[in-house]
C-alpha cells in the first residue's frame, strides 16, 4: 500500500464517524473523488463570477462560496481515502481516482483565481497551476524511482488550498476598500513562490535518497 499524506484530521472522531456514515449509505471512494471535482468546479465558477458583480454583498457571497467549496473539496479528499482504507472499501481504480481529480481541481481553482484578478491575462493563476502540477509530478516521479513519497511543503496541496481559502476570507474584509482583488493576487504569489520552494525541496530529498542507496 502506498504511503499517504499525514493528516491530523484523519485521527479525529468526527472523521471516523463520517466515514462510517458514508459506508452505511453505500458511498464508494471513487464517487467521493468525483464529488471533490464537482465542488472544485463550483468554487472555480464562483471566482469567475466575482468581476461580473458590483454589489459588495454579492462579491462577499461569491468569495465565501469559494472558500466553502474549497473546504468541501478537501473534505472529499479526506473521505475518499478513509473510506477506501479505514472503511475497507477498496477500488482497483482507486489510484487513478485519487490523483487525477486532484490535479484537475487544483488547476481549475488556481487558473480561475488568476483570471479573476486579470493581471497579466491570468498568467499568475497559470503559473500557480503549473507549479502545483510540478509538486505532484515530483512526488510521483520519486516513487517511480523507488524513493519515499514526499508530501513536504511549504506549499503542498493542503497548504495551497488553505492559502487561497484564507485569501477569499480576507478578500471579503477588504471589499469596502476595493482591495479584494489584491488580496487574491497576493495569495497566488505566495502559492507560486511556495510551490517553487516545494519543488526544489522535493527534488533535493529525492536526489539525496537516490544517492544514498
Amino acid at each position: 500500500m502506498r504511503k499517504r499524506r499525514f493528516l491530523k484530521t484523519r485521527q479525529t472522531q468526527w472523521a471516523h464517524q463520517l466515514t462510517k456514515l458514508l459506508k452505511e449509505k453505500g458511498w464508494k471512494p471513487n464517487q467521493i473523488s468525483l464529488l471533490s471535482l464537482f465542488f472544485a468546479l463550483l468554487g472555480s465558477a464562483a471566482l469567475l463570477l466575482v468581476p461580473h458583480v458590483s454589489h459588495p454583498a454579492e462579491k462577499a457571497i461569491l468569495f465565501a462560496s469559494t472558500a466553502l467549496f474549497i473546504q468541501l473539496r478537501l473534505l472529499c479528499n479526506l473521505m475518499d481515502g478513509m473510506l477506501a482504507i479505514e472503511g475497507k472499501v477498496p477500488s482497483k481504480l482507486g489510484e487513478i481516482f485519487n490523483e487525477l481529480p486532484d490535479r484537475i481541481s487544483d488547476s481549475m481553482i488556481l487558473i480561475c483565481a488568476g483570471h479573476m484578478v486579470t493581471y497579466g491575462q491570468g498568467v499568475l493563476g497559470w503559473m500557480a497551476a503549473l507549479f502545483a502540477l510540478a509538486t505532484a509530478y515530483l512526488r510521483v516521479l520519486g516513487t517511480s524511482l523507488g524513493t519515499e513519497a514526499y508530501f513536504s511543503g511549504p506549499m503542498a496541496k493542503p497548504h495551497r488550498m488553505f492559502t487561497l481559502t484564507v485569501g477569499c476570507i480576507l478578500a471579503i474584509v477588504f471589499i469596502p476598500f476595493h482591495f479584494d482583488f489584491h488580496v487574491i493576487t497576493f495569495s497566488l504569489i505566495c502559492i507560486v513562490l511556495g510551490s517553487i520552494v516545494t519543488c526544489v525541496r522535493r527534488m533535493r530529498f529525492i536526489s539525496e535518497e537516490m544517492m544514498s542507496k
